[in-house]
């Protein structure tokens, strides 16, 4: 038979079908779950067996281990993971993506599920366009699951048969003949395949197919196999491109976890493949009728890879720690986004876990401070791509700052459900507050670079007089976090309340002077009265940021004065 290019490109949209109804299949199941998918993530991470456990229940419900390390990724980005924590859910991942072969082995060749996809399609349709998001994300469930099987089957049909082909079995043939050095072209093979298609479980179906129709060996599909797992790191490589250097070197984790995975099996190749071929052949007593048992051969070979491999990495999460650390240094002046003292659960004693919130209250203000220094650098930013990194790293900080506010909060309610005395009561009451207002704080930093980029979109510019103005408020306003900050930091009481005070009631008024000049300016037509609007809301912005600062003084003041 003549294998033409519109074969070629229906074999190409099959691949198409496949891959969109794994997308479309693992979206819905996701928005299905919402947040509940990223708080097992963190709740369920506390030591590194229940991390495996983890990374195997969400890769299972979502088909995808890409999308669970992609996932991974980003909350290590965002501080919600550790590297170590996140490595074990990455190993958990490796297994649960085992999940859809045996799904594609047991289903999609016993029974055709393309029978079943079009009917599905019937029951999926009125909920695709029911107004409940739960129950939309519920039918794209269906949708996804009916498309990737009916891509299944046309990747079947559309494959080129090469048993009827014998100029390209002859071809393939040259390449299946050369012992051990055809296996380590097949790992390769794999290995870009799977990094061109960016999923694993669609190069895992076309390996079942050429193994159940003859065309490659057992050996050489398991080779294709052990390529796959190096190939499907590639996407969360690229998801951490833009990402910080914790968030680098999960995603290099996960590519050291393969590669070792792919070196030991291959230097235990023969041994572990006849493993295999007893468990299928002997143990399960799966048949060799219609070349199934190649299809469950491969499955149970992609599975026992990646749980051995788990079982022998699972104990050196910290070695692989370190490893990537080394590969991937800390760059200067960037920061890890995580708790630093009270991430490892309270303490023995109330009074020591408030001693660790206490340290944790005074990096949170400096993280603040260092945010509206940020800021005051945007005003000034003109380059269009260093404005918008800028931009971008401002918005992370306003979410990290929301993510420390809850993370202190739970753990000083936590810390006030044990047995305190009632001056300790009053401190963590006080405390709580002091995050409230600094988060506040984190929130006008972020109104501040929205207004600023608001005027940035606009035809005009500020006027000298008024880029003046503003950088004598952003003094005052550093001026009084600079102060709030020596105030929290002062463990022996020496440091005066009334300075932040009085710089309050310095901003208060520069405020009040700049409100009624820039009713006369804008009369006087010296900016039109937009631009009156973006510098009025820079400075009432700056007050109230002012205000915040204030408040955590009191609350800390008030503190004191208790223990006093």
């Amino acid at each position: 038979m003549e294998y033409s290019f519109y074969d070629f490109l229906a074999l190409l949209g099959s691949l198409a079908l496949f891959l969109y109804g794994m997308k479309i299949m693992s979206e819905g199941l996701q928005k299905f779950a919402g947040d509940r998918l990223r708080n097992i993530l963190t709740a369920m991470t506390t030591n590194r067996v229940t991390g495996v456990l983890t990374g195997m229940l969400i890769t299972a419900l979502v088909q995808s281990s890409s999308a669970t390390t992609v996932m991974v990724v980003s909350f290590v980005n965002a501080g919600l993971l550790t590297l170590a924590e996140s490595i074990g859910v990455i190993m958990g991942a490796n297994i649960g993506t085992t999940v859809t072969a045996w799904i594609i082995s047991a289903l999609g060749f016993k029974v055709d599920m393309s029978v079943f996809a079009l009917p599905l399609l019937a029951f999926g349709i009125p909920l695709l366009f029911s107004k409940r998001s739960s129950r939309k994300s519920v039918g794209e469930f269906i949708f996804g699951f009916s498309f990737l099987f009916m891509g299944l089957n046309l990747l079947k049909t559309n494959a080129p048969d090469l048993s009827q082909n014998p100029d390209m079995l002859a071809f393939v043939q040259n390449y299946t003949d050369m012992g051990f050095f055809s296996v380590i072209l097949f790992v390769l093979i794999g290995t870009i395949l799977t990094m061109i298609v960016q999923a694993s479980a669609a190069t895992m179906a076309i390996t079942l197919i050429m193994c159940a129709n003859g065309w490659i060996s057992f050996e050489l599909g398991a080779a294709l196999v052990l390529g796959e797992n190096i190939g499907t790191t590639i996407t969360a490589n690229l998801a951490a491109l833009t990402a910080n250097t914790q968030a680098k070197r999960a995603a290099m984790a996960h590519l050291m976890f393969n590669v070792f995975g792919v070196i030991w099996v291959l230097v235990l190749f023969r041994p572990f493949l006849a493993a295999v071929d007893w468990i299928i052949s002997d143990f399960m007593h799966i048949s060799e009728a219609g070349g199934v048992a190649v299809s469950f051969k491969l499955s149970a070979f992609h599975t026992c890879f990646n749980v051995c491999n788990v079982l022998i990495l699972i104990w050196f999460i910290h070695p692989i720690e370190k490893t990537v650390c080394r590969i991937i240094p800390q760059k200067e002046q960037e920061e890890e986004y995580r708790l630093q003292f009270i991430s490892g659960g309270m303490l023995s004693t109330a009074e020591l876990s408030i001693l660790q919130a206490r340290k944790e209250i005074n990096l949170f203000a400096a993280r603040i401070r260092r945010m509206f220094g940020m800021v005051r650098d945007l005003l000034h930013t003109e380059n269009e791509n260093d404005f918008n990194k800028l931009f971008s790293r401002i918005e992370k900080y306003e979410n990290i700052s929301d993510r420390m506010e809850v993370e202190i909060a739970n753990y000083l309610t936590a810390v006030a459900e044990g047995r305190l005395s009632s001056e300790s009561k009053i401190q963590i009451r006080e405390m709580l507050r002091e995050v409230t207002e600094i988060e506040s704080i984190g929130d006008s930093c972020y109104n501040l670079a929205r207004t600023i980029n608001r005027k940035r979109k606009g035809n005009e510019d500020f006027t000298q007089a008024q880029y003046g103005h503003i950088s004598q408020m952003f003094q005052l306003t550093d001026n009084a976090l600079a102060q709030m900050i020596v105030l929290l930091e002062d463990t022996h009481h020496q440091v005066d309340v009334n300075k932040s005070f009085n710089i309050e009631m310095e901003i208060n008024n520069y405020r009040n002077q700049l409100k009624s000049q820039n009713i006369l300016d804008v009369n006087d037509k010296k900016y039109d009265y937009q631009m009156g609007i973006h510098y009025m809301d820079i400075i009432a912005e700056c007050e109230k940021l002012g205000d915040y600062a204030v408040n955590v003084v009191e609350a800390h003041s008030e503190k004191k004065q208790s223990e006093a």
